[in-house]
């Protein structure tokens, strides 16, 4: 006997692969987003390493023609050329004008030298100190008969206390006025190394203050050769550096016969006061020009002289400036980190500055990127797969269930219920969004569901009567 089944209407099957499928699963607008995002996050990380490269042109502020400082700046010039990088100077007065000019944004200067001691109540948050690179011995010459042994005993006499822009004025005015001179019965002359030395010799002025900052080297030897002029030795210099007021001071012996054996030149030990020159740059300098100014700071200044021993320079003695700064970004924590560890991995493996520049920079700026959106690429398309997986079990298990139901005799209203959920999940199926590399599964689950269907419809043989 047949059954007369009501016929199933089948959905049309739908397109495997839709418009979404091709964005993962997104939407399109949210597919472009992200994909806005990531050029986005690729173009900064590209212009933050290009403006991360170190300058090839750097400016420093140095002294006047024939100082210390001069002569340290022509050395820092030389060796940095042999390492690609071009130093401008800019001769100046002294300390006092090359912090100016630090901080200054008209002068467009990147280092300078500058004495320690000369900052003392001044802002100066956008510099930081590379560390201190030698001692600066101050230098009082004078005319007189007999020695002085005390400063106060200048009170009254012509005083030159070196040019408006130097160290040396600021540090010859804080040391008169602890001695009581203060300008009111002496008279204080703002003159120049050069003109006061000139002064000193031709007997116009009693005494001048002179320091390497702002003085030659010609004029420090035609002084102290001179027979007509004297020395100050600082018979009270453990009372100076231990004074609150000058915790930069550093006291230094000019030993007898140090400058001519064979005159005996100085012919007795000379005390003397001075502070330590500190190479100060902007905080916004490259961290890897800091780490190649220190490497050339130690290159010039290790070595010994009358005052220093070897290798007592550079070193991180604070006086003007911070060394080490909370910002680990900015450049004074890496002089701090250059003193504790010297060069960097990096620099000491490779051996030139550029190419460790460019390694350094790769492994900040584009490795990070690198090692996020590849991963994240390659995640997406497996994690989309995974998701479209999922659904396709979800399907297989409803399936399955519907197939042991349907196993033995069946009313026919089970029947109808039965194909009734099996429309459901055809039509689910259909909904799906598959991507091109699913597609056998999603024409095997079709495959299946036509099968299970195919069982359904098929009535059961009939039972023949005993």
């Amino acid at each position: 006997m047949k059954m007369n089944l009501p016929k199933v209407k089948v959905a049309p099957p739908a397109p495997i692969v839709s418009g979404l499928s091709e964005t993962f699963g997104l939407s399109k607008t949210m597919a472009t987003a992200i994909a806005m995002f990531t050029i986005a996050l690729c173009i900064l990380a590209v212009v933050w390493f290009i403006r991360s490269a170190p300058p090839n042109t750097l400016t420093i502020s140095s002294g006047p023609s024939g100082s210390k400082y001069q002569q340290y700046a022509e050395s820092y010039k030389e060796i940095l050329a042999t390492h690609g990088v071009t130093l401008r100077i800019l001769r100046s007065k002294g300390s006092q004008q090359n912090l100016h000019r630090l901080q200054s944004t008209q002068w467009n200067v990147d280092i300078g030298f500058v004495q320690g001691g000369i900052a003392d109540g001044k802002t100066l948050s956008n510099l930081v100190s590379l560390g201190s690179i030698t001692y600066q011995p101050l230098m009082i010459f004078y005319r007189s008969p007999t020695p002085i042994n005390r400063l106060s005993e200048l009170m009254g006499k012509r005083i030159a206390t070196g040019a408006l822009g130097s160290g040396t004025h600021v540090l010859a005015l804080a040391i008169l006025r602890a001695n009581g001179i203060t300008g009111a019965k002496t008279t204080l002359l703002d003159v120049e190394a050069d003109a006061a030395a000139d002064g000193l010799l031709n007997g116009k002025l009693d005494a001048i203050f002179l320091m390497g900052d702002s003085t030659s080297i010609h004029t420090l030897q035609t002084l102290l050769h001179s027979p007509d002029v004297q020395l100050y030795s600082f018979t009270q210099a453990d009372a100076y550096v231990r004074r609150r007021e000058f915790p930069y001071l550093n006291k230094m012996v000019l030993p007898e016969g140090a400058l001519d054996l064979g005159k005996d030149l100085p012919a007795h030990d000379v005390v003397l006061l001075g502070p330590t020159v500190e190479l100060v740059a902007r905080k916004d300098l490259n961290p890897a020009i800091s780490d190649l100014l220190i490497g050339v700071a130690q290159e010039i200044h290790q070595v010994a002289t009358i005052f220093q021993k070897q290798g007592e320079f550079p070193a991180p003695l604070e006086h003007t400036l911070k060394i080490n700064d909370q910002d680990e970004l900015q450049v004074g924590a890496d002089a701090a980190r250059y003193y504790k560890s010297g060069k960097s991995f990096t620099y000491k493996f490779v051996g030139n500055f550029w190419l460790a520049s460019l390694i350094n920079r790769i492994a900040v700026y584009i490795l990070p990127l690198v090692l996020v959106l590849v991963p994240a690429i390659r995640f997406l398309p497996n994690a989309y797969k995974l998701r479209v997986r999922l659904r396709f079990y979800h399907c297989y298990r409803r399936l399955i269930r519907l197939e042991r139901e349907a196993f033995g005799e069946l009313t026919s209203e089970q029947r109808q219920d039965l194909l009734h959920r099996l429309d459901e999940l055809e039509q689910a199926v259909y909904r799906l969004k598959v991507p091109a590399s699913l597609a056998d599964q999603f024409y095997a689950l079709r495959g299946y569901i036509k099968f299970v269907r195919g069982q359904l419809n098929t009535p059961a043989p009939a039972t023949k009567a005993g």
